[in-house]
C-alpha cells in the first residue's frame, strides 16, 4: 500500500515512536539522511525546518522584492518578505486549527515566494521568455529549486546539493502546484532537471493531488494577498475606497475579477459578493491618512481576514468532522461564495494599481532590464555569484548554462538588479 493510498483509505495503525499526530515517521524523513548533533526533546524535524526558511539568504532577499509596489516606493507597502511573514501568521493557525502541524503549515508558508525574480509577476514573465527554449521560468518551480539544490545547508555523498534538505512533508507542502509544465499548464511546480528530488517527495502520490497543507498555504497567500494589497492600495492614496462604491468602476474591478482571478464564476456573482463586503461595514467610506482612518483600514483587514479563514475552516469541517485533518486525510473546501469575495478584492488592487495606466512603461522598463540582465551574465560568466560558478562550469550544455544564469537573476532583489542594469548598460 502506498503512503498515499494508506491516508486515503482510512487503515489505522499505531504510531511510531518520533511520530506526531497525522505524521508518520515517513513525513519525517529528509532527502540526505541526517543525525543532528543536538537533538532537544521540545524540537523536532518539522521545527528544525521552519529555523531553516527563517535562517536562509533566499527568505531574507524578499525584503527587497515586489510584492505589488515596488519596495522602495514606500515605507508602508508590504514587501514579498513582510507577504510570507502574513501569510506564515495567517496559515499557522488556520493549519493548527484543522489538525496540521503548524510548523509544517508555517515553513510551507514562508517559502511560498522564494523563487519570486525581481519585480513580481512582471519579472517572472520576462524570465519565462528567456527560458523558453528550457522549460521556462515559473516562481513556483523555482523555489523548490532554490529549497532543494540553491540554498546551501546540505549535500549528497557524491557532492550534489540537497538545498536546505526538508522533510518530505515540509516541502510537499510548499509545493503549490504539483505538476510539470504541459501545454495547458501555465502555472506548474517543477523543472525537468529537479524530477529526482520531486519523486522522492512525491513518492505515492498522483500527480496533481495536494496534501492538505499545501492547500491551507494556498488559501492564506490568496486571503493575505487579496486583503493587504487593498489596504495598501488605500494607504499608499492609489485607491479612494469611494470608488468602490461606484458603478462604472466598479464595472471595470468585476472583469478584471473574470478574466484574471476567477473565469468559472459569472461577473454578476462576482458583483455581488463585492456587494456583499461592502454591506458588512468593514470597508471604510474614506480615508485621509489620518491614524483614526488608519486603525479603519486595519481592523478592515483583520476582519476580512477572519471572515475568510473562518468561513472555510466551517466548510472543511462540515465535509471532514472533527479530528486531527492532515496530509492527504482530507481536502479544502473553499465555498465559491467566499472564493468570488476574495476575487474581486484581489481585482481591485490589480485594477487600481498594477494594471494603472502609469505603470506601464515602468512595467516595460523592468522586463527590458531582466533581459539585459540575463544577456550580461550570459556574456560574461564571470560576473555570477560565486556559489553559481561551479554550476556553470559545471553544466553540460548551453541549456544547463542557461538555467544558471536564470537561478542568477531569478535571485536578485529589485534594487540589486536596477543598480547592475544600470552599471553595465
Amino acid at each position: 500500500m502506498t503512503a498515499y493510498s494508506r491516508r486515503v483509505s482510512g487503515v489505522e495503525r499505531a504510531r511510531e515512536p518520533g511520530e506526531r499526530p497525522g505524521y508518520d515517521v515517513r513525513d519525517q524523513e529528509r532527502w540526505v539522511s541526517e543525525v543532528p548533533a543536538h537533538k532537544r526533546a521540545d524540537r523536532d524535524d518539522f521545527a528544525r525546518d521552519r529555523a531553516r526558511l527563517i535562517h536562509s539568504a533566499s527568505l531574507r532577499r524578499l525584503s527587497a522584492k515586489t510584492q505589488v509596489v515596488q519596495p522602495a516606493s514606500s515605507d508602508f507597502a508590504r514587501n514579498r518578505l513582510t507577504h510570507s511573514l502574513e501569510v506564515a501568521q495567517i496559515g499557522r493557525e488556520f493549519g493548527a486549527a484543522l489538525g496540521c502541524d503548524a510548523d509544517v503549515v508555517d515553513t510551507a508558508c514562508l517559502a511560498h515566494d522564494l523563487g519570486h525574480p525581481p519585480f513580481g509577476h512582471n519579472g517572472e514573465g520576462a524570465l519565462d521568455t528567456v527560458a523558453a527554449t528550457i522549460g521556462g521560468f515559473e516562481g513556483n518551480a523555482q523555489t523548490l529549486r532554490v529549497l532543494t539544490r540553491l540554498e546551501a545547508k546540505r549535500f549528497h555523498p557524491d557532492g550534489r546539493s540537497a538545498g536546505l534538505n526538508l522533510t518530505r512533508a515540509s516541502l510537499d507542502a510548499a509545493t503549490k502546484y504539483p505538476w510539470q509544465r504541459g501545454p495547458d499548464s501555465l502555472k506548474f511546480g517543477v523543472y525537468a532537471a529537479d524530477l529526482p528530488v520531486y519523486a522522492w517527495f512525491r513518492d505515492g502520490v498522483p500527480d496533481g493531488a495536494r496534501c492538505l497543507e499545501a492547500e491551507v498555504m494556498d488559501w492564506a497567500d490568496d486571503v493575505a494577498y487579496s486583503v493587504h494589497d487593498v489596504e495598501d492600495a488605500i494607504a499608499s492614496g492609489r485607491v479612494d475606497p469611494r470608488a468602490l462604491h461606484s458603478r462604472d468602476e466598479m464595472a471595470l474591478v468585476h472583469d478584471v475579477a473574470k478574466s484574471v482571478y476567477a473565469p468559472d464564476l459569472e461577473v454578476g456573482f462576482l458583483a455581488a459578493a463585492l456587494q456583499r463586503l461592502l454591506e458588512t461595514g468593514v470597508v471604510p467610506g474614506r480615508f485621509t491618512g489620518s491614524r483614526v482612518d488608519l486603525a479603519a483600514v486595519k481592523d478592515m483587514t483583520s476582519r476580512l481576514v477572519g471572515r475568510f479563514v473562518l468561513t472555510v475552516e466551517q466548510a472543511t469541517r462540515a465535509k471532514h468532522g472533527d479530528g486531527v485533518l492532515t496530509r492527504y486525510g482530507a481536502d479544502l473546501v473553499v465555498p465559491d461564495d467566499v472564493r468570488a469575495e476574495c476575487s474581486v478584492l484581489k481585482a481591485v488592487a490589480a485594477h487600481f494599481v498594477m494594471f494603472a495606466d502609469e505603470r506601464v512603461s515602468v512595467m516595460q522598463e523592468q522586463r527590458d532590464m531582466v533581459v539585459a540582465l540575463c544577456e550580461a551574465y550570459r556574456h560574461d560568466p564571470r560576473r555570477l555569484d560565486p556559489d553559481l560558478h561551479a554550476d556553470f562550469d559545471g553544466a553540460a550544455d548551453d541549456d544547463e548554462r542557461l538555467r544558471v544564469v536564470v537561478d542568477q537573476v531569478a535571485s536578485l532583489t529589485d534594487r540589486r538588479a536596477i543598480q547592475l542594469a544600470r552599471a553595465w548598460a
